[in-house]
C-alpha cells in the first residue's frame, strides 16, 4: 500500500462547508420566534452571539425525534452559543435561515451511552458547561444589536426543551409562565 495516500488524506480538511460560512443577522434571529438558547455557564444569554464569527446548522435524529440547532463558533472555532428549534418556533423563518448555512450532523447519536456520558464528563471538567433559557430574540439599534426576552412555552415546547437540556447536560429550568425580562446586547 502506498504511503502517499495517508499523507494526502491527512492534508485534506475533515469537512468542507457546503455553503459560505457567515453569522446570521439580528433580524434573521429575531424572525425565529421562541427558541431554546444554550450558552456557556460563565457568560450571559447573548454573549455567545457577540463572540461568534460564524454559524452552521446541526441536524440529527435520535430515538425521540429530529433535533435541529444553530451552532455559533468563536474565532478559535469553539462553539460559543446554540439555538434550538422548538415546536413554538417559526419553522418557515428557521428554514430560510438554515438554507444559507452549512449543515453538519449532530454527531452524538451514533455513540454509545457510555461514550456520551464520557463526553459530558470531559466537557464539564474542561469548563464547557452550558446553561439554558427559552427566549424570544429581538433586533435592536436598526438591526445591529440583539436583545432577548424570556418567552413562555406550550406544553409540547416545554417537553422538547427539557429533552434537549437533558441530552446536552445544560443547567437551568424550563419556565412556562411569561416574564418581562429583557436583556440587551
Amino acid at each position: 500500500m502506498s504511503r502517499a495516500l495517508p499523507a494526502v488524506r491527512a492534508s485534506l480538511p475533515r469537512s468542507l462547508p457546503l455553503q459560505p460560512i457567515h453569522r446570521p443577522s439580528a433580524s434573521e434571529l429575531a424572525a425565529l420566534g421562541t427558541v431554546l438558547c444554550l450558552y456557556r455557564a460563565d457568560s450571559n444569554e447573548l454573549a455567545g452571539w457577540q463572540q461568534a464569527v460564524a454559524a452552521h446548522a446541526c441536524q440529527g435524529l435520535d430515538s425521540e425525534g429530529v433535533r435541529e440547532s444553530l451552532c455559533f463558533t468563536d474565532a478559535r472555532g469553539r462553539c460559543c452559543w446554540r439555538l434550538y428549534l422548538l415546536p413554538d418556533s417559526d419553522f418557515l423563518a428557521w428554514d430560510r435561515l438554515v438554507s444559507g448555512l452549512a449543515v453538519r450532523p449532530v454527531g452524538s447519536e451514533d455513540a454509545s451511552v457510555g461514550e456520551r456520558l464520557w463526553r459530558r464528563l470531559a466537557g464539564s471538567l474542561g469548563g464547557q458547561r452550558w446553561r439554558m433559557c427559552v427566549v424570544q430574540l429581538h433586533a435592536v439599534e436598526q438591526g445591529s444589536g440583539l436583545a432577548a426576552s424570556l418567552a413562555p412555552l406550550s406544553s409540547l415546547g416545554s417537553a422538547a426543551a427539557r429533552r434537549i437540556a437533558r441530552l446536552e447536560s445544560a443547567d437551568g429550568a424550563v419556565d412556562t409562565s411569561p416574564r418581562a425580562a429583557l436583556h440587551l446586547l
